[in-house]
């Protein structure tokens, strides 16, 4: 059992990789869509949110499906609905199909991350569970290293196209590995829980009591301190996903003339970031801050400093430079998220932490389903070049608004109440 456990965590890893794939997928694309469906920022910013919509919808169901049919039969079975959008996406010869593939890629992908938790709580001890947390977030830059780097190297040498319809076979091969290998509890398999094996007589859990769900959200949407940092990830996930995950290359691409791939290796270090710092920021926090809130303010100083030195400088940074100022906004902007989700679970009782988890998941895909399309207006209030492009001024107007979003997000930083336990 303590062997195979690490087989289900590899599998479901696979599976929040494209999780994270499809996420940013379409920032080293972005010409390529606007191109092949004529279409403006406007329209291409609405493409993106739509993902965010859907996953933002699907988070409480996500919690009460795992809990109902069990979270193996969520995850294989939207992977499925995942994967035949990813082709529908790219067989799309019009922007109504293409929002489709979106929407179904959208749906599927939704139910991976909740379940993948509930997962691994029955198959790891308390205190392996915040590194596998880690991990797994790091798997996610993994994904988000493949949807820049990777993807770029695809859509150069295969198209677009034909790069979206082979993630989705990968992705309904992945769904045919989870129904085969995961197993929700050790029990599944006949063997004992992770407490009966460490001496125990049951779970080390608490029961989860009669709260219903319903009766835990109410509980989390009334608790006052939860406000602060559902509106923290709201502006800070409204930063990361307008920027990194669709605007970044297009900027790259039209204000320093990079071409797609240079422009997907320098976007690539939002990913390495995530892979390298993310497993550090809990022994960040833990050993040597002590301190959740401590890290998070000082990710919200770091983000505000970026955009205000980019706003001063849109177009006068070195290619170096370049390379450091994603790394240093994928820290600021996603790497700090798991303290985040760290606190929303610290805020409240152990038998609603689930809820709270996914409730606060609402708010950053939210952010993204809202930031996007924003943006893409503020680009469309400027006229395009002869080939397609915006100029260095309606980038500024972008990063104005970027900077004005991370200065909210850093003012709710002051307002989280730390979470850190007492000794």
């Amino acid at each position: 059992m303590l062997r195979y456990r690490y087989l289900i965590f590899a599998v479901l890893a696979l599976a929040y990789f494209f999780v994270y794939f499809h996420r940013l997928s379409l920032s080293v694309v972005a010409d390529d869509l606007a191109r092949d469906f004529d279409v403006g920022a406007g329209v291409l910013g609405s493409l993106g949110s739509i993902y965010f919509y859907c996953y933002a919808l699907m988070q409480l169901p996500a919690g009460l499906l795992s809990d109902s049919i069990g979270p193996r039969k969520t995850v294989s079975s939207f992977l499925v609905v995942a994967a035949a959008g990813s082709v529908l996406f790219g067989l799309a010869q019009g922007i109504t199909a293409a929002f489709a593939g979106r929407v179904l890629v959208g749906f599927g992908v939704s139910m991976v991350f909740i379940p993948t938790m509930k997962i691994l709580s029955q198959w790891f001890r308390k205190q392996e569970f915040a590194f596998m947390a880690g991990m797994l977030n790091a798997v996610g830059g993994i994904g988000a290293l493949g949807a820049t780097w990777l993807l770029s190297a695809m859509a150069a040498g295969f198209g677009w196209r034909v790069s979206f319809q082979l993630i989705g076979v990968l992705t309904a091969a992945i769904a045919v590995l989870v129904w085969l290998l995961v197993r929700n509890r050790p029990a599944d398999k006949g063997w004992p829980s992770i407490a009966v094996v460490d001496g125990g007589t049951g779970r080390d859990d608490p029961p989860d009591g009669d709260i219903t769900l319903w009766a835990g959200v109410r509980q989390v949407l009334s608790n006052r301190h939860f406000w602060p940092l559902a509106l923290w990830f709201f502006f800070d996930a409204g930063v990361f996903f307008g920027f990194g995950a669709l605007w970044g290359g297009p900027f790259l691409m039209h204000v320093y003339g990079m071409t797609q791939s240079e422009a997907g290796f320098i976007l690539s270090m939002i990913a390495w970031a995530m892979i390298v710092v993310s497993p550090l920021m809990g022994f960040l926090s833990d050993r040597v801050l002590k301190s959740r809130r401590k890290p998070m303010v000082f990710c919200g100083l770091l983000m505000v400093a970026q955009f205000a030195l980019l706003a001063l400088y849109p177009a006068g940074f070195s290619r170096t430079a370049l390379l450091f100022f994603f790394f240093l906004f994928s820290i600021a902007a996603s790497c700090i998220v798991s303290i985040g989700f760290t606190m929303a679970k610290e805020l409240f009782p152990l038998e609603i932490a689930g809820t709270a988890v996914g409730t606060v998941n609402l708010f950053p895909f939210l952010g993204g389903a809202i930031y996007q399309p924003l943006l893409g207006k503020v680009l469309d209030a400027w006229p395009r070049s002869a080939a397609g492009g915006y100029a260095v001024e309606a980038y500024g107007m972008l990063i104005l608004v970027l900077l004005g979003t991370s200065l909210l997000a850093l003012v709710c930083t002051f307002f989280i109440k730390e979470t850190f336990p007492a000794d």
